[in-house]
């Protein structure tokens, strides 16, 4: 796989990823606003996100562990450093979108 190929797979999952965040930020928004339905609605669709983003990192991981050589990419290496972020956003909003449902009278 070429830098270039690389590259653009890096673009790839840092637009799935910074989508899946902003879904979760406007979620939490919603949550705090009482929106819970809505909010629960936009984790749902910031899952499709990282599910996109993470069958893109995966397509990369098995070329590499089929043996093929890939080139070295800092945009990659941004895309990951967003999908790692994402996730984890993802725990964390989830939890607190439960403590203001319960917070709720």
């Amino acid at each position: 796989m070429n830098r270039e190929d690389v590259t653009l797979l890096g673009f790839e999952i840092v637009a799935y990823s910074g989508d899946a965040r902003s879904k979760m930020l406007d979620a939490l928004k919603a949550a705090q606003s009482g929106e819970y339905t809505r909010a629960e609605e936009l984790i749902k669709e910031a899952e499709v996100c990282l599910n996109d983003a993470h069958k893109a990192q995966t397509s990369l991981l098995q070329k590499e562990a089929t043996g093929e050589d890939i080139a070295y990419s800092i945009t990659m290496m941004h895309g990951q450093d967003h999908l790692m972020t994402a996730i984890l956003l993802q725990d964390l909003m989830k939890h607190l979108i439960e403590l203001y449902k319960r917070s709720q009278p």
